[in-house]
């Protein structure tokens, strides 16, 4: 059996933070501000995952009322909850994921970004698609003042003997 699942997350572009997406440490003069290390692109697709088998969101497994997620590596509690999916017999199929930033450009941290998130979801790279846009300098996006990220994910029931 399929489900789908669709994530997303915005966050404030901050001084005094690193900025990171997909457990990539990109270069810029700000980052992003959160309770954990506010990583958007894998709370969105943290999102997915769970919303593609009901299983509440981000803010229900993970609350920013909890010191014990203060600034945590956001891909630790991605493999989390991928391990709560695969505990339900569940699979990813694969995961398509927009990041909407105006500044910095992104293009040449995509493949690393991939890489990462591959190696932490012990899936093959194949499987997980990443664009960048930009907002044409509309909104808070455009107006540099956020990041934001969407997710798609398919995951497919194991099938058992």
């Amino acid at each position: 059996m399929f489900r789908i699942g669709q994530g997303f997350d915005i966050h404030k572009l901050t001084e005094n933070r690193k900025l990171i997406l997909g457990g990539v440490e990109i270069p810029y003069d700000k980052g992003l501000l959160g309770h954990s290390d506010a990583d958007v692109l894998t709370h969105a697709i943290i999102d997915a995952l769970l919303g593609a088998l009901a299983c509440g969101d981000i803010g229900t497994h993970f609350p920013d009322t909890d010191d014990k997620y203060k600034d945590i590596n956001s891909l630790i509690l991605l493999k989390h909850t991928y391990d709560l999916i695969k505990s339900k017999n569940y699979y990813l199929n694969n995961i398509d994921s927009t990041i909407f930033a105006q500044e910095p450009k992104l293009k040449n941290y995509i493949p690393l970004i991939k890489e990462n998130l591959a190696k932490c979801l012990n899936i093959d790279v194949s499987f997980i698609s990443i664009k960048a846009k930009t907002m044409e300098e509309q909104d808070s996006v455009g107006h540099k003042q956020s990041i934001a990220a969407q997710t798609v994910i398919l995951v497919n029931k194991k099938e058992t003997l």
